[in-house]
């Protein structure tokens, strides 16, 4: 081969761009330097964490090695980031340990969320024990528990008081429990710092709100703190008024899913702050974490809102008996008459009864008559019409002093009633 062609054959590989593309593709398929992975906490460097992972078979805690730049925040009760079967997935720190068991390597956390500890010690235990009663799994009832977090919402709220808040000033008002034969002595252990759990069947009329706020100012004149769950935002209204009535401005919060993000996570922190100890709110407020609970307040158990529809399908009632035991705490489950859960519990001498004595409830509740029972011996014949004679006269002597209501059991019959 002549100089000439040689020359010609290694002038393509001598050119300046073709000799930085091989060095550029030399160092991108060079292996990058894994860097060192930061040192462990020298104090408590594992984390027992409950990773956010529907799988039953992963219902238990798994252990992390805490880096050294995450230990003072990574606290129980914080929300982590962790890597898991190949993903970055949440968690909560649940406890922080000196040893393992474990015998390879831990794997560190990835970060923590926040350094708030949203997940209480008290609340942990009440979810670890619903999801025990109704064979689900923690992570599960833990949905339910902690609110999403709002992180504008997160730095916008007080801080934790330097005291927590004191016992309410002045004597005890017994208030609409006088009504009752053992509501003052119900009331009155309230106050006394007792525990005592009542099924408590309500007279007619908007009193039954004022007596729910009275009874939670006897649980604060004893330093203690109230959880008060409704089934609606109608209830929730009333009793916030009442409670503003009795305690006054600023000694509650509310807790609902119909308040929006920012709100729900600002009443959910004032509570786990201790900025108020007394909850009203629908069934998401069974799992506030008030402080120093004293007294749980459940009113009319037997609606179907107070069903939680996701899994594993908690009912209000018997979480707030679970949190009342654990705790505890008094109980009051209200409503204008028993329902059967309620009426076990009484059976069972779990809880006492607290009703009006026969003569009150004669005087307050509405009669209730048979139109067979009420029908003269000449009204024979009309106890088979349509309308008996007895509702007729009541009708007539209930429009002599204002409206009447008639009530029928389907659409059909109302053109022939008419």
């Amino acid at each position: 081969m002549s100089e000439d062609a040689a020359a010609q054959d290694a002038a393509p590989a001598d050119r300046p761009g073709e000799q930085l593309s091989l060095i550029r593709a030399a160092v991108r398929a060079r292996p990058r330097a894994k860097a060192a992975p930061p040192p462990v906490a020298a104090d408590l460097p594992v984390a027992r964490v409950v990773v956010d992972v529907p799988l039953p078979h992963l219902d238990r805690v798994f252990d992390y090695a805490v880096p050294e730049p995450l230990s003072a925040a990574a606290r129980p009760g914080t929300r982590v980031r962790v890597r898991f079967a190949g993903q970055d997935v949440d968690a909560y720190v649940v406890e922080r340990a000196s040893t393992t068991d474990h015998s390879g390597a831990l794997t560190p956390l990835r970060r923590v969320v926040s350094a708030e500890p949203v997940l209480t010690p008290e609340v942990l235990a009440l979810c670890r024990a619903v999801a025990d009663r109704y064979a689900g799994s923690l992570v599960d009832v833990l949905r339910l528990a902690v609110p999403p977090r709002h992180a504008a919402a997160e730095k916008a709220a007080p801080a934790a008081p330097d005291e927590p808040a004191g016992p309410a000033s002045g004597p005890v008002d017994e208030g609409p429990w006088q009504d009752y034969v053992a509501g003052p002595a119900f009331v009155a252990r309230l106050a006394a710092g007792g525990a005592p759990r009542a099924v408590w069947t309500a007279l007619p009329g908007p009193a039954w709100t004022r007596a729910v706020a009275t009874a939670v100012a006897a649980t604060a004149a004893s330093g203690r703190g109230s959880l008060v769950v409704v089934p609606d935002h109608r209830d929730a209204d009333a009793v916030e008024a009442a409670l503003t009535e009795v305690l006054g401005p600023g000694r509650h919060t509310r807790i609902g899913a119909d308040l929006g993000p920012a709100a729900r996570w600002t009443a959910f922190l004032a509570a786990l702050r201790g900025g108020v100890r007394v909850v009203v709110g629908t069934r998401a407020a069974m799992f506030a974490p008030v402080a120093d609970l004293g007294l749980v307040v459940l009113w009319d158990d037997g609606d179907d809102s107070h069903a939680e529809p996701h899994a594993p399908y908690p009912h209000a009632r018997e979480v707030l008996v679970l949190r009342a035991e654990q705790a505890g705490a008094g109980a009051l489950l209200g409503g204008w008459s028993r329902t059967t859960e309620t009426a076990l519990l009484l059976a069972d001498g779990w809880a006492r009864p607290v009703e009006a004595s026969r003569a009150v409830v004669r005087a307050r509740w509405p009669r209730v008559v048979l139109a067979d029972e009420a029908a003269r011996p000449d009204e024979a014949a009309a106890r088979a019409a349509r309308m008996p004679a007895p509702a007729w006269r009541a009708v007539q002597e209930g429009l002599r002093r204002g409206s009447v209501l008639v009530q029928v059991p389907l659409v059909g019959y109302v053109p022939r009633v008419a």
